[in-house]
């Protein structure tokens, strides 16, 4: 059996573990269930996926200017790419990460080396503006609300975050292969192997870093990330509010939705296939029941719901994509694993061989 095969066999015998040991610890209603799912305002639902599909389009638009000092491409050339790779990570979890990069560095004529450290980027200008946005609704949070103590914290790290972000970015910008080098040395005594990996990660950074040329391209870049994260936010309200005959969620606020926004990302981070839309809901389900105290059984249908409108609703569209551009899902998730792990390995040696030819640190 094929290594991928055996990880679904254990993920699923987990998954009926978990269920058989928890099965009499809560008590649920399935007519209650299935009565929220059937009196769901769709209508509500139809704008948060035309939301989804939005950000798509903005994540090739955002591709286009931080490839663009290298090379010009159409701001919506690379949407294709977007819904396939992130098709990908819906089917086959977060090992799927790099089909996106992959893909776009075929159809724009590029390394995928370059295409990785534009991903790399853009994963940090994500997580950068979210906290953003998390940071600033959490801001506005009414006194009143209940666990506001809780809102307030996480809005408070959020921005220290933000803070340690924007300053480690300026590091490494001026001096990514000597922080390179030094995450190499610190962490090579526990495993040369995550060393090696570091040490990419933060090269890979810092070019994508020295791709945008100008402060314009950096404000544009930023000004899309911010629109395309308060879309997300407000696709999580519209997902909520269509929930009408539970008042907990068909109330709820933008800036309420950020804790639950931020379950969320913290719940996908280690997706596995199938199984994770599973942990997935019951992450968001908890949250809302934590946070809000909405009954176990809207909760958890919302939660289905949120995954289908922010993950898969876009796997139609995804499969579409990969027809009209003849592109398997599968073969493109493995080839770009593989080679992006030779392209990491080739780019690492060069790093060292620059280093012991000049007794000196990687040039910036």
């Amino acid at each position: 059996m094929k290594r991928s095969g055996i990880g679904w066999f254990a993920g699923l015998i987990l998954l009926a573990i978990v269920v058989v040991v928890f099965r009499g610890r809560i008590h649920f209603d399935f007519a209650v269930f299935w009565l929220q799912l059937r009196s769901v305002a769709w209508t509500h639902e139809a704008i948060a996926v035309a939301l989804v599909y939005a950000t798509y389009w903005a994540r090739s638009a955002r591709w286009a200017v931080m490839v663009s000092p290298t090379k010009k491409i159409g701001i919506f050339s690379t949407v294709g790419s977007q819904f396939i790779g992130f098709t990908a990570v819906g089917l086959f979890g977060r090992l799927a990460d790099l089909t996106r990069p992959y893909l776009i560095a075929k159809r724009v004529e590029l390394p995928i080396s370059s295409q990785i450290a534009v991903y790399t980027i853009e994963r940090m200008f994500d997580l950068g503006s979210a906290a953003i946005i998390f940071s600033s609704a959490l801001a506005f949070t009414p006194t009143d609300l209940p666990h506001h103590e809780v809102f307030v914290k996480a809005g408070l790290y959020s921005l220290a975050g933000t803070l340690f972000l924007a300053v480690f970015a300026l590091v490494v910008r001026a001096a990514g292969g000597a922080v390179a080098a030094v995450a190499r040395s610190l962490v090579g005594g526990l495993s040369k192997g995550a060393a090696e990996s570091i040490s990419q990660k933060i090269l890979d950074f810092r070019d994508g870093l020295n791709a945008l040329s100008s402060f314009q391209e950096f404000a544009i870049v930023l000004a899309i990330s911010l629109v395309m994260w308060a879309g997300i936010g407000l696709a999580y309200v519209e997902t909520l509010h269509g929930f009408v005959k539970t008042p907990e969620l068909a109330g709820i606020s933008y800036s309420q939705t950020m804790l639950l926004m931020g379950a969320s990302i913290g719940g996908s981070l280690l997706q596995l296939p199938v199984v994770g839309w599973f942990t997935q809901i019951g992450v968001t389900a908890t949250a809302m029941r934590t946070f809000y105290g909405a009954p176990v059984e809207s909760a958890t249908a919302c939660g289905a719901l949120l995954l289908l409108v922010l993950s898969l609703s876009i796997l139609p569209a995804g499969f579409l994509f990969a027809q009209v551009e003849r592109v398997s899902l599968k073969k493109a998730a493995q080839e770009s694993a593989q080679e992006s792990a030779q392209e990491s390995a080739q780019e690492s040696a060069q790093e060292s061989g620059a280093v012991v030819e000049t007794g000196s640190e990687p040039p910036e």
